[in-house]
């Protein structure tokens, strides 16, 4: 058996899960499906916020699935995430169409597996800040 520290598997496991939850709400988003097209117009930016959502959740996904830049992916899942929490508490409401707040709970799911990444990864930010700091 292998020496995989705990820390770096549960990093995977959050990123991967976080990931997963993303990529699969693109098929309801690029097919223009009931739910998404409903949660989009109650928002007043539907298709193109559905549509541009859709693209930047497939490139949080991506960017979540390859280690170098799951933290960069899980910042931006946090950014998205944060909208679409705030969006359901405001103006769709938790249950969205009788689905008995899925959607919301996804959301919530989606900022805590990031939430977790951004902690483990928090050495890699830092660098991050830093590298670009030095280049101004």
């Amino acid at each position: 058996m292998t020496n995989i520290k705990p820390v770096f598997l549960w990093e995977r496991i959050c990123s991967i899960a976080a990931a997963i939850i993303l990529l699969q709400t693109l098929f309801f988003k690029f097919t223009a499906a009931p739910v998404s097209v409903h949660i989009f117009s109650t928002l007043g930016v539907e298709p193109w916020g559905r549509i541009g959502t859709g693209i930047m959740e497939l490139v949080t996904g991506l960017l979540l699935v390859w280690h170098r830049t799951s933290y960069i992916g899980a910042l931006l899942a946090l950014g998205i995430m944060a909208g679409a929490i705030l969006s359901h508490i405001f103006f769709l409401g938790i249950d969205i169409l009788g689905d008995g707040g899925q959607v919301f709970i996804l959301a919530i799911m989606v900022t805590f597996c990031s939430l977790n990444v951004l902690v483990i990864r928090k050495d890699d930010i830092k660098s991050l800040i830093n590298k670009i700091l030095k280049n101004q």
